[in-house]
């Protein structure tokens, strides 16, 4: 599989919704853990990353112009015993429950479904990051816009290279309805060796009208501290 470059993909793309990128900084010290979210409406695009105890959350920008929290109110990022679970939606939370009952991510991802927000029918994205570094990956969703089949797709990474991670967005494009990712999350550079120059490199080659949020955090393999750097719109 070629190696893509993260920030020429998000500029060729206007609206790849949101993002989940996995992977390992470019001299190998850090794992690295990135997620952004994108709207069009005004009620999707009413939102901001605030830090959490145990990661991040989303909430209204603007409490006043919140008309429906469902769907975009959610943890996107919270930390399980020493791993790292990142998804966009509130499986986040059904992932966490299950790792602490001594289930499996697979298993909590199993009892959920893509979105139910007809036609898009938004495909869920779920990633954990293990304190070693390797990261396992998901998508479910519906059969090409056919709501009768969920299909589930899992993907484990035990030793990822330095420099390159592995990236899932929910959308191909703009569209109506919005046409879901395909294929295998794909291959890129990560180049940075900073969280911050990271973000500032993510951040610039988003779509400036439909971008929201970022989040990005470097972990050191060595001793588990880790960096984070939040990227706001609103």
């Amino acid at each position: 599989m070629e190696k893509l470059n993260l920030t020429d993909l998000l500029r060729a793309n206007s609206y790849p919704g949101r993002g989940i990128v996995l992977g390992k900084s470019a001299k190998g010290e850090h794992a690295v853990a990135l997620y952004f979210i994108m709207g069009r409406s005004e009620n999707s695009r009413n939102r901001r990353f605030v830090p959490t105890e145990d990661g991040i959350r989303t909430e209204a920008a603007d409490a006043a112009k919140m008309t429906d929290p469902s769907l975009i109110i959610y943890h996107p990022v919270r930390k399980v015993d020493r791993g790292l679970i990142v998804t966009n939606g509130d499986q986040t939370d059904t992932i966490r429950d299950y790792i602490q009952e001594g289930r499996t991510f697979t298993q909590a991802l199993k009892t959920r479904t893509f979105e139910p927000d007809e036609p898009n029918y938004t495909p869920r994205i779920s990633g954990l990051l293990s304190p070693d570094g390797g990261f396992q990956l998901s998508i479910l969703k519906s059969a090409e816009g056919d709501p009768v089949c969920c299909c589930r797709y899992f993907y484990h990474y035990d030793a990822p290279l330095a420099g390159e991670g592995r990236f899932l967005h929910t959308y191909l494009g703009d569209g109506k309805p919005l046409p879901s990712f395909a294929g295998d999350p794909e291959r890129v550079r990560l180049d940075a060796d900073t969280p911050e120059l990271l973000a500032d490199q993510v951040w610039e080659a988003l779509h400036p009208e439909n971008k929201i949020a970022l989040f990005v955090r470097f972990v050191n393999l060595a001793d588990g501290t880790h960096q984070d750097v939040i990227r706001n719109r609103y």
